[in-house]
């Protein structure tokens, strides 16, 4: 029986008509599955697969003060970001802990686009507005976007025979605006949560049932697959990429989870900047690491990692990986337990699992084409 107080997205009629199994996710009703986890998994791996992710949230900002307003928010810096160029970053708390992590799309001189998680979306707009002065205009536009991620090798292919504009001239986080695809706009950009090329496109919420069934029935010959938040996140895991609430949160910091690429030292004061500027001198004690366990059980979030019969972490994401095909998942030990190769154990039901800690990503792609 559906939670009345769950949110659906406009593709929610969609999803129930293909027999997707619907599950909670962040106040949302949302598909965790259609033919099966592992069948999407390989699609998207070897072909393509279609993610509804209308859940995300997205804040259109503008005026001569928005980009001043996010360049002092986010650790990475903003001034780099061209016009029709995206940048990835966390948006940090005064003690340096990741209120979440987002894209940020660089729409004008003085406009920009942030898409945030779907748990975090009313928070972060809290955090923004509070933060919002001068002559700035902070929208949320998450009620009137809907997001589809069409991820694989073929999704350029398909998604070029719905368009007339060259795609292969959108590079790995660059986009354009106003793309006609199926006789709709849409916001095409060359990213994604899977570790595979891919694009994510912003439309119409109005026409996103259309673009979903337009995009399935023009990839059927090519084997595309509606695809839920299981597969996601089982790509995601396999392509070392990182879960806010999960891997991170406010009591972690980028340098700790492997993000410190996207603190920019030199761009000037930001929120949390003296916190990290102390850490990055004083050193990580704690690392956000990738292990591989040595056995077909499946560690999970909560789970303690020990060493010699002594809690030394906690799991932080776990499943198993269709395309490498072992038991995979992240975690945090002390700096001293982090190189790749060292043996531990993860206690699952009880019982301590061999693990071996192991170098992200477990999978990368073989780059090819535009991205």
């Amino acid at each position: 029986m559906t939670d009345p107080a769950l949110r659906r997205t406009p593709l929610y009629p969609a999803h129930v008509a293909a027999g997707a199994r619907m599950v909670p996710f962040s106040g949302w009703d949302m598909p965790v599955q259609y033919t099966g986890i592992i069948e999407e998994h390989r699609a998207v791996r070897t072909r393509a697969g279609l993610f509804d992710v209308s859940h995300m949230g997205e804040f259109d900002i503008a005026g001569p003060g928005a980009l001043p307003l996010i360049q002092g928010l986010v650790t990475n810096d903003l001034a780099r970001v061209a016009l029709n160029q995206a940048m990835y970053t966390p948006m940090c708390t005064p003690e340096g802990g990741i209120i979440d992590d987002l894209l940020v799309y660089r729409l004008g001189d003085d406009h920009v686009m942030l898409v945030v998680n779907a748990a975090n979306t009313a928070a972060d707009l809290a955090w923004i507005r509070d933060h919002a002065v001068g002559n700035v205009r902070v929208a949320d536009r998450s009620d009137d976007i809907a997001l589809l991620a069409l991820q694989g090798p073929r999704a350029q292919e398909i998604l070029q025979r719905l368009t007339p504009a060259p795609l292969g001239h959108i590079h790995y986080y660059w986009f354009r605006d106003e793309v006609p695809i199926a006789g709709r706009r849409a916001l095409v950009s060359r990213t994604g949560y899977t570790g595979e090329d891919g694009f994510e496109l912003y439309v119409d919420a109005r026409d996103a049932v259309h673009l979903w069934d337009a995009i399935l029935a023009e990839g059927r010959r090519d084997g595309v697959l509606p695809a839920g938040l299981g597969a996601r996140d089982t790509l995601r895991l396999e392509a070392g990429l990182l879960l806010h609430g999960n891997d991170m949160d406010t009591t972690t910091t980028p340098l700790e989870v492997g993000l410190g690429w996207t603190v920019k030292w030199a761009k000037g004061e930001f929120v949390g900047a003296p916190v990290l500027r102390r850490q990055k001198s004083e050193g990580v004690t704690r690392r956000l690491v990738g292990f591989t366990l040595q056995d077909r059980a499946i560690a999970r979030h909560g789970h303690p990692i020990r060493e010699d019969g002594a809690r030394i972490g906690r799991v932080t994401s776990g499943s198993y990986g269709p395309t490498v095909e072992n038991s995979i998942g992240l975690g945090f030990v002390p700096l001293e337990y982090a190189e790749p190769g060292r043996r531990l154990e993860v206690e699952i039901r009880g019982r301590g699992v061999p693990a071996v800690v192991t170098k992200l990503p477990f999978y990368k792609r073989q780059a090819a084409g535009g991205a």
